[in-house]
């Protein structure tokens, strides 16, 4: 019987039939067993499953607990249910009644694309200005009235949001908004948002059909009930009234997405909603250690508004949840892949039991480069590669262009990128005649005075211009390094412009992933001042960065290491969890501590990714990042200090706090010590020694060098000789194959692990002599 699966706290809620109840599931204690077996349960005691409605916020969750329960039941009542995600079932609901509202039966889904193409239509036919009304913005914002129940009608009675729209000099929003629920009505359409706000309409103004669905749905289920917004409240509310037999599961110390409209009250204040209200609570813990959940525990603690409930766990210990510190955020990205690659190699473990997470994508960079100079395979979940993103391919496609300007497919992906009115017909024309004459493009366009090929003089200094650009970025390029080159091409090509004037979250991550790249290349630079025959220009820049491009372009479900944002790990768990970027506005971000709530969500956010971890957990954080190029002092996060000094283990000391004078100490000039009083020495007491003891300067010395200036060697550097084994932080392991040079200009030539020799230098080299 698969009842007794169950521990005695699951099975309660599963066992009670009738009447509201909230199942409070602390992380990994089981609440989709608790969901599906309730399920079957109810199935098996007789209630037809043609009356039970079961809500899930993914289909993935959806299709899993419809397996396990036709498993139990059978698979031909299974397929009765009405399961699935909000959308997937009100759609299905709009199919049958949306008619009443003047829909088709067969109407059409717009994703968000096609919302934004129309919108973007509608802005021109309007003559409006689309750097003002940005149809992306306008797209957002008429998604998030929807979420809100803010139909036209109740926009145009809403004085204050129109005085909002004509204070951020979009008088017209109104209109625009009007004119897009038109159109998809006459299109016979619906868009995501529709779905929830026409199945308001259709229950609120047709009594008869919410009669009808809640006669239907006698039982209803919802999972993460934490994470709905108020349109979807309403219509659980709605549906739910009358028998009132709801079940709803989640964890209010996992709800991490206001910024989808996700209202955390709604769980809160479930109680307040319904008489008579059974709570059960799932607070054992079968994922993680013992040492995972209490520290866990001892963070979300900090929160105040929460529900009541104590996480507990039977598993083992564990170890203690290791803290550890970097100079940069590229030494935190090499410590990553060295900790990962000793824990492989220790345990005998698949890359996939390891997932680093972070807190903006722009993050995955360092471990990036960090995994693939280790050579371990990785794979980025919820978005693109670091390097396969469209605005990074943009500034690279630039740079490639310096250094080859016959690279035609880098040429045509910027040419018009910015706009400067270069239109595919000339470059139809261009290739055409470049074809012709058997020349690159852009010496084509060098030679437009003779060759002009009905292209007019308007187009014709638009395309000069634009190789005039290039050629002072080459003639830049012959002194500059790359990270020089590169920030003044992002710059003076508009990109930087271009991605800022974009004010939405997607502009706004364009323009994080691009700070990136130029951290990337800053770091890149630093790395080659190491090599004796580096320049640390753009042309080695780009072939390094083609060994991370060539490796993206790897596909299949090999083995691989996770990378993923936090809010994306939510559901999952993994045997080893790094949660890198553990810094003051990093995490919590900059932007999420304005209120007490939006600081308890970031709080929240970093309970979920420390419940992924099963056996171990790892918090990093930098003692500076680079930011635009410029190393920006890091204050380690608040977090770290919220967590309970039993649970952590520091790898690396806990720095001691140094004050910062905020003024130049020349300014006072020089002290005339002829003036200085003599102190008297106290009685009995020998005069104190300013000058320091054998102890406190080796304190003095243990402060973190500052970076740029060569960092300690190993002193065993000193005995290095031809077969010497090595270890070097961004390169692995290797064998000394020749040593030349003394002094200051001694070098060492050294092949690694993957095959490529260099020839470093030992004063600049961050070389650890292993014992042969």
């Amino acid at each position: 019987m698969f009842l007794n699966e169950l521990n005695d706290a699951q099975k309660a809620p599963v066992l009670h039939k009738d009447g509201p109840l909230m199942v409070i599931a602390g992380a990994g204690s089981g609440k989709t067993r608790v969901l599906t077996y309730r399920i079957a349960h109810l199935m098996n005691q007789g209630v037809d499953s043609f009356n039970i409605l079961a809500l899930t916020f993914t289909n993935k969750a959806a299709r899993e607990m419809k397996k396990r329960i036709a498993d139990i039941v059978g698979n031909s009542e299974a397929k009765n249910l009405w399961m699935g995600t909000f959308h997937s079932v009100f759609a299905r609901l709009l199919r049958f009644d949306g008619d009443k509202l003047g829909f088709p039966s067969n109407f059409t889904i717009y994703d968000t694309q096609d919302s934004q193409r129309l919108i973007s239509s509608i802005i021109r036919e309007m003559s409006l200005d689309k750097d003002i009304y940005k149809y992306k913005q306008i797209q957002q914002r008429i998604s998030s009235y929807k979420n809100s129940l803010i139909t036209v009608k109740a926009y145009f009675q809403n004085p204050e949001l129109q005085e909002a729209d004509a204070m951020a000099k979009r008088p017209r929003m109104g209109e625009i908004y009007n004119e897009y629920v038109e159109r998809c009505f006459k299109a016979g359409a619906m868009d995501f948002d529709d779905l929830l706000l026409r199945t308001n309409e259709l229950l609120t103004r047709f009594p008869e059909v919410l009669m009808k669905y809640q006669e239907r749905f006698k039982y209803i289920l919802v999972d993460e009930y934490q994470d709905t917004n108020h349109s979807q409240y309403l219509i659980v509310r709605a549906l739910a009234d009358r028998y009132q037999n709801i079940c709803v599961v989640g964890d209010d110390a996992q709800s991490i997405y206001s910024f989808r409209g996700a209202n955390i009250s709604n769980i809160l204040n479930f109680q307040r909603d319904y008489d008579d209200v059974s709570v059960y609570r799932l607070e054992q813990n079968y994922r993680s250690t013992k040492n995972i959940v209490g520290a866990a525990n001892s963070v979300i603690a900090k929160n105040k508004n929460q529900l009541e409930k104590v996480v507990w766990t039977s598993n083992d210990h564990g170890g203690k949840i290791k803290v550890h510190r970097s100079p940069t955020d590229a030494e935190e990205g090499r410590y990553v892949a060295s900790s990962i690659f000793e824990h492989k190699m220790q345990h005998q473990l698949p890359n996939g039991a390891f997932a680093v997470l972070y807190r903006t994508n722009s993050q995955s960079r360092s471990i990036e480069d960090a995994l693939r100079k280790r050579d371990i395979a990785y794979r980025i979940y919820g978005g693109l590669s670091f390097y396969q993103r469209k605005e990074i391919k943009d500034v690279l496609a630039y740079l490639r262009l310096i250094v080859n300007p016959a690279d035609e497919e880098a040429l045509k992906r910027v040419i018009n990128f910015p706009a400067r009115g270069i239109g595919q017909t000339t470059m139809d024309r261009l290739t055409v005649a470049a074809n012709q004459r058997g020349i690159p493009i852009f010496d084509m366009i060098g030679q437009l005075e003779q060759h002009p090929n009905g292209i007019n003089a308007g187009t014709r200094r638009k395309l000069e211009d634009f190789v005039t650009m290039i050629r002072s970025f080459q003639i830049m390029n012959q002194q500059a390094d790359a990270f020089t080159l590169s920030e003044h091409v992002a710059r003076k090509t508009g990109l930087l412009q271009e991605f800022k004037k974009d004010g939405t979250p997607e502009g706004i991550t364009r323009m994080e992933n691009i700070e990136e790249l130029l951290n990337g290349i800053k770091d890149f630079v630093e790395g080659q001042k190491e090599l004796a025959d580096a320049k640390g220009d753009l042309t080695e820049f780009l072939e390094d960065v083609a060994l991370a491009t060539d490796m993206d372009k790897e596909v299949g479900d090999e083995d691989r290491v996770a990378l993923m944002t936090i809010h994306l790990a939510k559901g999952l768990e993994f045997p080893y969890v790094y949660i890198v970027g553990m810094e003051e506005d990093l995490f919590p971000s900059a932007m999420s501590m304005n209120t007490r709530s939006e600081l308890e969500e970031e709080r929240r956010l970093f309970y979920v990714a420390l419940t992924r971890a099963e056996k171990q957990a790892f918090l990093t954080y930098t003692q500076n990042r680079y930011r635009w190029g410029k190393l920006i002092d890091a204050e380690p996060s608040r977090f770290l200090e919220e967590i309970d000094e039993e649970y952590l283990e520091y790898i690396t000391p806990v720095e001691n706090y140094r004050f910062k004078p905020l003024l130049d100490g020349d300014i006072f000039g020089e002290v005339d010590k002829s003036r200085l009083r003599q102190r008297k020495p106290v009685p009995g007491k020998p005069p104190t020694s300013h000058k320091p003891n054998q102890e406190q300067l080796r304190k003095l010395r243990r402060i973190k060098p500052q970076l740029g200036e060569p960092s300690a060697a190993d002193p065993a550097l000193a005995t290095l000789e031809t077969g010497s084994l090595v270890d070097h932080s961004r390169f692995g392991r290797g064998e000394v194959l020749k040593i030349e040079g003394v002094g200051s200009d001694r070098k060492a030539e050294i092949r690694f692990e993957q095959g490529n020799v260099k020839k470093l230098l030992l004063r600049f080299a961050k070389l650890k002599v292993l014992k042969s």
